[in-house]
């Protein structure tokens, strides 16, 4: 099977490249060669490669440099999927992309349903919004997989910034009133080839929207004092944290306080469930990087 996968040195795509390879004849993209801000340039290589599936693991990340980037986000966060989406279609071939819990607002109680209303407080939260409705108008066999608080042992994330910090320093200020669940990219690839494999044995669930992500939750204090625990224990040095309030580190943009997406439908029709985050994260640590 053709695949066409984006995002060639992201963390998610990344993973994906490893969990798939045996699985499929992969075409992998990045910047390098195709511009995802370039519609023209997405159609002439769909068009080229004329793929059976479609992976869309690249995004406009930069959440804080959004707030002043806000045409370059839109162009690659919802312009580019919905090309992607086209050009799928035209082809008779799925697409499988990925979205964020930074499409709410985060002030719900509980954790998020995919039917639960949108209101994102960011330019990147607004533009990944907008390209998960610009795939869904286009219609046809697509997953669009929300997911949250991703990190991996390679790339730019929470884990790597914590394990560097509080080897650097004696005391560090964490945001201890968003929670979330913390989702290894390494699940986030392994349940997409979970996914791939159902379809392909004819045992898909609907497509649609589906929210995937760790189980369990913590907060950023959290995780970070889980990181420093497994530091410690690995006869490293790791500093002192202090929990802090999101008003005590403001940031260009504005983060949902709660992020906690509920997978069951995705355990419901796929029969699909990711790990416990901080199993996930002792199984991170194991991994060769």
């Amino acid at each position: 099977m053709k695949i066409l996968l984006l995002g060639q040195h992201g963390q998610v795509s990344r993973e994906l490249q490893s969990a798939l390879l045996d699985q499929a004849e992969l075409s992998v993209r990045g910047r390098e060669q195709l511009d995802l801000a370039k519609p023209e340039q997405i159609r002439q290589q769909v068009r080229e490669l004329r793929p059976e599936l479609i992976i869309n693991a690249a995004a406009y990340t930069a959440v804080d440099q959004a707030e002043s980037e806000p045409e370059l986000a839109f162009a690659i966060n919802a312009v580019a999927p919905g090309v992607l989406a086209e050009e799928a279609s035209a082809l008779g071939a799925p697409l499988i992309h990925y979205s964020t819990d930074y499409v709410f607002d985060g002030e719900k109680l509980t954790p998020y349903v995919e039917s639960d209303p949108t209101n994102p407080l960011s330019v990147y939260g607004q533009s990944k919004l907008a390209g998960e409705r610009a795939i869904q108008a286009v219609g046809g066999e697509q997953l669009i997989l929300r997911t949250s608080w991703v990190y991996a042992l390679h790339g730019c994330n929470f884990l790597l910034t914590m394990q560097r910090l509080l080897q650097e320093r004696k005391e560090l200020k964490v945001v201890a009133d968003q929670i979330g669940a913390p989702t290894w990219a390494g699940s986030i690839a392994s349940t997409t080839a979970q996914l791939i494999q159902h379809w392909r044995d004819g045992q898909a669930g609907p497509w649609g929207l589906y929210h995937l992500g760790a189980q369990g939750e913590t907060s950023w204090f959290g995780f970070a004092s889980a990181i420093a625990e497994q530091l410690r224990a690995a006869g490293k040095p790791a500093g002192q944290l202090q929990p802090i309030p999101s008003s005590a580190y403001p940031t260009p943009a504005q983060r949902p306080l709660n992020s906690r997406l509920d997978c069951s439908r995705l355990q419901h029709d796929w029969q699909i469930q990711l790990p416990n985050w901080h199993d996930a994260l002792l199984e991170c640590l194991r991994s060769p990087r």
